[in-house]
């Protein structure tokens, strides 16, 4: 890779961690404004390529931002180039959205000996996309907007019978929300003491993916959880994107209170995110392991 190029990744890294921790340091985590934003009056969904394809990792965060900051009703975002191949146009004047594409090559080089080895080198490229909104002429079924959000039972059964197919052990009880390792379950205060049930599922998610860390499952090292409070609150950064993730693949719309411990958190997270800029990528590379894994252990996966 050239110095060039690996300067521009650098930037990117930069530029979109920089950006996050500005809201981090007013006290706003951008990855749960989506749920609360007055313009997503319909069903909340993952941010969708031209295609129907749902974005994955750090791109959703990316495009749920930019469509509270703009007002943007559709979920559906696209490249000019896209948009052109359906005989549209982006309107003169907007501004697209950055989002990312992360992959890897392998390269044959010589080693010390004379002999040829592989590398693995990984890459990052950024490219702009914009929201249907700022469309003009594309197909019409590009202009649905998003239906109203269906009764909530429907959406708490949906959810529930979700994570009982993952089979991680639920108890019930106490004022407190965590998953224990020692025991391999998760803990949850009983329904009637959370404010609605959507922010039941909103915790239960989160405490879920927690119990993905399992050794016998994604193996994500929390040895050092209570001992180190950067493995800590990295851990808690995973577990909250994945289960912003996970509310809009079920169609939650929870309006959560800030926890007690989010204070601190946010502004260790803050501190991780302006010390490593590759953090938030990490994370969020993390939480849609850990997201695709639950989908996986459904029936009809």
């Amino acid at each position: 890779m050239s110095r060039k190029e690996n300067g521009l990744r650098v930037d990117i890294y930069a530029k979109i961690t920089d950006r996050i921790v500005a809201d981090l340091d007013k006290g706003v985590r951008p990855w749960v404004q989506p749920w609360s934003a007055g313009t997503l009056t319909g069903r909340v969904s993952r941010p969708l390529r031209h295609n129907g394809q749902a974005y994955t990792g750090l791109n959703v965060l990316l495009l749920w931002w930019e469509s509270v900051v703009s007002g943007f009703m559709s979920a559906t975002w696209m490249t000019l180039r896209q948009a052109n191949e359906l005989g549209a146009h982006v309107r003169k004047g907007e501004r697209g959205a950055t989002v990312v594409y992360a992959s890897r090559f392998t390269k044959t080089e010589k080693d010390a000996a004379g002999g040829e080895v592989e590398r693995d080198i990984p890459f990052l490229k950024a490219y702009t996309v914009f929201n249907c909104d700022r469309i003009e002429g594309l197909p019409e079924h590009y202009y649905h907007r998003p239906e109203p959000v269906a009764e909530a039972i429907e959406r708490i059964e949906h959810a529930d019978r979700f994570f009982d197919n993952t089979g991680a052990v639920v108890r019930y009880g106490g004022d407190k929300a965590y998953y224990a390792p020692s025991t391999d379950h998760i803990q949850l205060p009983r329904p009637e003491q959370f404010r609605d049930m959507a922010s039941m599922v909103a915790i239960r998610a989160h405490e879920t993916l927690h119990w993905t860390s399992g050794p016998d499952r994604l193996n994500r090292d929390l040895s050092r959880y209570h001992k180190d409070r950067r493995e800590r609150a990295f851990e808690e950064m995973v577990a909250e994107l994945g289960s912003c993730f996970l509310c809009a693949d079920l169609g939650i719309v929870p309006e959560l209170e800030p926890r007690p411990d989010h204070a601190a958190y946010i502004q260790s997270w803050a501190a991780i995110l302006g010390s490593d800029k590759r953090a938030i990528f990490q994370a969020a590379a993390h939480a849609q392991r850990a997201v695709a894994y639950l989908h996986d252990l459904q029936p009809d996966a």
